[in-house]
Formats: C-alpha cells, structure tokens, sequence
C-alpha cells in the first residue's frame, strides 16, 4: 500500500483542507513539460518522462485523499502535429508507465479506464491499454481516466454521430433527446462531471478539454509546469476550490 499522504504533510496548509469536501472528480492539464526541459538546457523527451514521473505522485495522492475521479489529459488529437519523434516518445512512455505501473495501481484499488479515439494510437499502447483495463476493472478505487487522443469537439461530434445513428434505428426519440440522454454518448458516460479542473504551467485555456463536462467545473490555472507539479501543489489547488461557492448558475447563498 502507499504510503500515507497525511502523515508526511503535518504543517497548517494541510490541515486547512477540509477532507469530509474533497473533490470527488478532479480532471488535470498536465502542462509544461517541454518548458520544463528547456529551462533546464534538456531535450523535450526528459521533460515528458519527468512529466510520468508527477503522474505517479499524483495518482497515488489522489487516491489516499478519496478522490473518487482523475481525469488526465494525456495526449490530444492536435498533438499528431508535433514532430514524429516526440510523438514516439510519448508513445512509448505511455506503453512503459502502463507496463511498469499496472501491479501497484492494481495492488491499490485503481480502475484504469480511457477517454479518447485509443483505436488510434500504436498497437503496443493498445494492448497495454486492453491490459490494464481487464486487469482492473474490477477494482473499488480511484478511476484514472487517460485522456488519450482525445478532444473534446472530436468527442461532441462522436456524440452527434452516435445519437443520429439511434435515432434512425428508432431506439431513441427526437423527442426525448435532451442534455441527460446527450450525456450518454460520452466518453464520460456514468461519471460525475469534473468538480475541479486543474491547468498547470500558468495557460489560461481549455485547449479542447472536457468541453461540455467542464460546463460548471471550477478552474484552477498554477503556475508549476507539470513536473513541479506535486502534492503539496494539488492540496494547495484544492483547498483554492474549497474556498469557492458553487452556484451552477443560481444566486449566491451569502
């Protein structure tokens, strides 16, 4: 088992986190990591393995705070236009974080799941995917979802698509088609929509993420690239959200 999140951050700001209102879905933008590098005078693929690496802290903090729900962007549809080589590295780093992970988020409760055209990506990433799904699927913790070639107007079109499909074969009626039915047809089907929307490296943008399921998410933007970012960071983040009123378009209570 991990090792306790709570016993090793004992100071004020910790305590200052309310755990009975800790967000039951937090979705991050994992950004920054090629910044990170050249900050640093390293090529862009060490920025992206110290990328795996702040994964691994967050999943596991995520998990021991109960968060029920983590959604990470992990690779977009526009990020085919990056250079093939860095393409491939991300690749493979994902083929190699499921590989070497997949035991000890298994031994941890975790749900592995995807978000995203993964019918797309290399075989090797597939079946490391197809992997970790069966392997635990039947787990009661955390579900990290990878958004993998994912965007979110790919997504509402995938949406549009499937509706228009059902609604020919008759099983579904114009009549009925509403914002619960829609919903249905998402990646996200059966999952909260995210709570907290966590963007790092200081980018004040969506960039295609989660487009409808963000419509009342609280934002969070943190200037840490991804790589810095860590548990002290994401506790900071959510004591940011628990700060907030969530009105959902209503009035305020105050």
């Amino acid at each position: 088992m991990w090792p306790s999140l709570w016993k090793r951050h004992k100071s004020k700001g910790f305590a200052e986190v309310d755990r009975k209102r800790i967000p039951c879905h937090i979705a991050i933008i994992m950004d920054g990591n090629g910044r990170w590098a050249h900050r640093r005078g390293l090529p862009r693929s060490l920025g992206h393995k110290a990328g795996v690496e702040a994964l691994r802290v967050i999943v596991r903090a995520c998990s021991q705070l109960g968060v029920k729900y983590l959604t990470v962007y992990a690779f977009s549809t526009e990020n085919w236009r990056r250079p093939k080589e860095e393409v491939g590295v991300l690749m493979n780093l994902l083929t190699e974080y499921l590989r070497k992970e997949l035991e000890e988020l298994h031994g941890n409760a975790v749900v592995v799941k995807a978000l995203g055209r993964i019918e797309e990506l290399p075989q090797e990433a597939q079946t490391e995917l197809f992997k970790a799904f069966e392997r635990t699927k039947e787990n009661p913790g955390l579900v990290l979802n990878l958004a993998l070639n994912y965007g979110g107007r790919a997504e509402l079109v995938e949406v549009v698509r499937k509706a228009s499909q059902d609604i020919a074969k008759g099983v579904l009626e114009p009549e009925k088609l509403d914002e619960h039915s829609l919903s249905q047809y998402l990646y996200t089907a059966g999952m909260p929509d995210p709570d907290l929307i966590i963007r790092t490296s200081g980018e004040m943008r969506l960039s295609n993420f989660l487009l409808w399921q963000s419509a009342y998410s609280e934002i969070v933007v943190v200037p840490e690239y991804w790589p810095d970012f860590d548990e002290k960071a994401l506790l900071q983040a959510i004591q940011t959200y628990q700060q907030r009123e969530r009105r959902f378009g209503g009035l305020s209570k105050g």
